[in-house]
Parts: structure tokens; C-alpha cells; sequence
């Protein structure tokens, strides 16, 4: 990995605690209870705006088809892993690390 990769994960990575910090302290939670919920939601929405083609791409060439009569060319559904997804990736799994600790109670409820 080049030191540009590495410098853009861990960016991406401090934003995302960051921002999951703010979203625990304003629910009054602690912090490993929302991390596996920002990890997912961070997670699919860099999926989400990195990849082209796809079936919402599909829907909305279908709706212009309809309304102005003229075929689109398909694209195929692309995506290309880069350091953002790979940072918030990782968030998402050891926030799902902790969520199962939670869940099987060996992470024991707050005491608030």
C-alpha cells in the first residue's frame, strides 16, 4: 500500500470515530453500542456513492427511456475497492466485534 492509502485510512478512520463519538454522546450511549451501526451505515454509504452501474443506475435509465423514448446504453455494475470503503470497512467489522461482545453479555450493560 502506498503511504497516500495509508494516509486516507486513517483519515477516514479518525472522521469516523469522530463522528460516531458525537452520535453516542448525543443518545447518551456509549461508544462501542453505536459503532457497529456508523460502521455499517459508513460502510454502505461509500459503497453505495463509489460504485456505478447497478440497479438504481438501471432504474433511472429506465425512467428517461420512458419519458423521452430514447434507449440508454446500459452500464455494468463497477466498483473499485479503494482506501475509503477498505478504512470504514474495518470500522464496520470491529464495531461488529463489539456488538456481538454486547449481545452474548461479555461486554456487560453501562451502569448509567
Amino acid at each position: 500500500m502506498s503511504r497516500k492509502n495509508i494516509t486516507v485510512m486513517i483519515v477516514t478512520f479518525i472522521l469516523e470515530v469522530i463522528i460516531t463519538y458525537f452520535i453516542a454522546s448525543f443518545f447518551s450511549v456509549r461508544f462501542i453500542e453505536v459503532m457497529f451501526f456508523t460502521g455499517m451505515a459508513f460502510a454502505g454509504g461509500v459503497f453505495y456513492f463509489s460504485s456505478s452501474g447497478g440497479a438504481m443506475s438501471r432504474l433511472f435509465a429506465s425512467q428517461v427511456s420512458g419519458r423521452t423514448g430514447i434507449i440508454q446504453k446500459r452500464e455494468r455494475f463497477t466498483y473499485t475497492i479503494g482506501p475509503v470503503f477498505t478504512a470504514s470497512f474495518i470500522f464496520f467489522l470491529i464495531g461488529l466485534v463489539f456488538f456481538i461482545l454486547l449481545v452474548w453479555g461479555i461486554i456487560p450493560p453501562s451502569e448509567t
